[in-house]
């Protein structure tokens, strides 16, 4: 799993995933995941469009960064997953907890606006 951190203008961080989101992924970026979802940056998205998989532990890994954001006042929001991982989410409620929009643009919108 890789993950790349791409500061936006103001508090809005885009912060890219790629590979597969399963327990040897989650393990090679939870730590450095909640440091950059739990520090400065107040309005996250999180880009899953290279996430080739999903698995509960990866789904672990978004809840935790997103109940740390909220508590903390901020949100973090999902854009565009693929279609086999859209699906994993949908089935857990994740939708209900981080809203999914269909890309990085639309979610960086939402939040600009928010």
């Amino acid at each position: 799993m890789k993950m790349t951190i791409h500061p936006m203008a103001g508090d809005l961080t885009v912060i890219s995933l790629e590979g597969r989101l399963d327990i040897q992924g989650a393990d090679a970026i939870d730590d450095q995941f909640a440091f950059a979802t739990t520090t400065k940056p107040k309005r996250i998205v999180v880009d899953l469009s290279q996430v080739v998989f999903m698995a509960s532990i990866g789904i672990r890994t978004l809840f935790t960064a997103a109940r740390a954001q909220t508590a903390r006042g901020g949100r973090i929001v999902l854009a565009a997953p693929t279609e086999m991982v859209n699906k994993v989410l949908l089935t857990a409620g994740v939708d209900q907890l981080m809203p999914i929009f269909d890309s990085v643009e639309l979610a960086c919108t939402a939040l600009e606006s928010a």
